[in-house]
């Protein structure tokens, strides 16, 4: 498997050195030469596969002899001992991506990646540290998914103040080697302090630096998975299939645009954004403008540049029609978000996050807009989140507390951990060195 730079500066690599590099030098982002459909066996078979026998497929597919079968096939096993059920809620269906065990859908991409890298590091000598920015689940999903693994390091950058307790205390808590720093500021401070971490010589000279964000390819070939496994379980495959994808950093919907160049028939995807509205902006406009994030009640999208906007360039040559033709965008503030978790409740019986509940939205409108008829469309949305990891948020707004899962019981009570820290580059840079 070969890869080359958005920016097309920095040489062509294999997997393994775009999985430990994470990040090329001339600060684009890594893509695979090819993506192509998957061969028709695949498609007779998909019903009788499981998770696990369905995502080795996809992956195999996608990278070649990057990794042996056997390699491979463990790394799957390993990383998914969890489900991900497509659930009916009203006239849509919900695929429930939180079964792991940070209870968001970024354990997919995390504990599939952490495996990778450790079976790319079995040979080496020489410790990886892992940078890592989070605007709340990639913390813990990247946290829990790379614990104890040997040879890496993890440091994790977090805003102040913009995350749940139960997201921070899944990051803040664990030790080992795993460190969490709060940074005094926003989550595009801590996305700026790792790129220019991977940008400045002195640190790489002294350091094998990484990242485990939605920019590192490992984490989007497994987000892929998903998408094959929600069509999977659909009853009538015949209907046109839409996706909406709560977006932030625009690397779960990236996923979906694999999943579709590699055959699976979607008709359309909807990026349903909060308030941070640039994607929506630029979909309307043609221009985009990154500006400085603002929080939401859906916090793990309050992105104000998103990172995967380079590879979504890529894919589509930089023409806003024809990302237009693939992709619908629209944004909901923080009231219709409330009031799509309240109404929900009321009418199904069914919890949902905030970010699943911006998704929801974005089904709805984008239903409306086309003047579509529900009963015929398969039109799933990604449930990103369990809503205990927002109860404080939630709770007020169905009138009765969400039940803590067992497996959360022992991190609520954990000790926080983390280190306080401007959002200076220098100051983070000296931290750096020192270790």
């Amino acid at each position: 498997m070969k890869l080359y730079s958005t920016k097309h500066i920095s040489p062509d690599v294999d997997l393994k050195e775009a999985v430990l590099k994470g990040l090329p030098s001339d600060n684009g982002l890594y893509m695979p030469y090819e993506i192509n459909p998957l061969p028709q066996k695949f498609w007779d078979n998909l019903d009788n596969y499981t998770f696990c026998e369905m995502a080795f497929h996809v992956a195999k597919h996608l990278i070649g002899d990057a990794v042996p079968d056997e390699a491979l096939n463990k790394i799957i096993q390993d990383a998914y001992n969890f489900d991900a059920p497509l659930i009916e809620v009203g006239d849509y269906s919900v695929l429930e991506l939180f079964d792991g065990p940070t209870l968001a859908f970024k354990d997919f991409g995390a504990r599939f990646m952490g495996r990778l890298m450790g079976y790319f590091l079995k040979d080496n000598d020489k410790e990886v540290n892992i940078l890592v920015a989070t605007s709340g689940d990639t913390g813990s999903a990247v946290a829990h998914g790379f614990l104890n693994v040997e040879g890496i390091h993890v440091t994790i950058l977090y805003p102040a103040g913009k995350v749940s307790d139960i997201q921070e205390k899944q990051f803040t808590t664990l030790g080992a080697n795993i460190t969490a720093i709060e940074i005094d500021g926003t989550f595009d401070d801590c996305q700026a302090l790792v790129k220019q971490a991977f940008l400045d010589k002195e640190l790489n000279e002294k350091l094998t630096l990484s990242s485990a964000n939605s920019i590192n390819i490992a984490r989007l070939i497994p987000q892929s998975f998903y998408y094959f496994y929600a069509y999977k379980q659909l009853d009538d495959k015949s209907l046109p299939l839409y996706f909406s994808v709560p977006s932030g950093n625009f690397g779960n919907l990236t996923a979906g645009l694999f999943a579709k160049k590699m055959g699976l028939p979607i008709t359309k995807m909807i990026a349903a954004n909060n308030s941070n509205d640039i994607f929506t902006i630029y979909h309307e406009t043609g221009v985009f403008e990154p500006k400085r994030s603002v929080q939401t009640l859906s916090n793990a999208m309050d992105v104000g540049n998103p990172s995967n906007f380079a590879r979504m360039m890529d894919i589509f040559a930089n023409d806003v029609q024809k990302v237009r033709e693939e992709i619908a965008a629209y944004s909901f503030n923080n009231e219709q978000t409330a009031s799509c978790i309240s109404n929900i409740f009321e009418e199904y019986n069914y919890i949902m996050c905030p970010h699943t509940a911006v998704g929801y939205l974005g089904m709805e409108e984008f239903v409306l807009d086309n003047d579509l008829n529900p009963y015929y469309i398969n039109g799933v949305i990604l449930s990103t989140a369990h809503p205990v990891k927002f109860g404080e948020l939630v709770a007020p707004l169905i009138g009765e507390e969400v039940a803590i899962p067992e497996r959360l019981q022992s991190i609520i009570n954990g000790k926080k951990l983390s280190i306080p820290m401007s959002a200076n580059f220098d100051v983070f840079k000296a931290w750096l060195m020192s270790k």
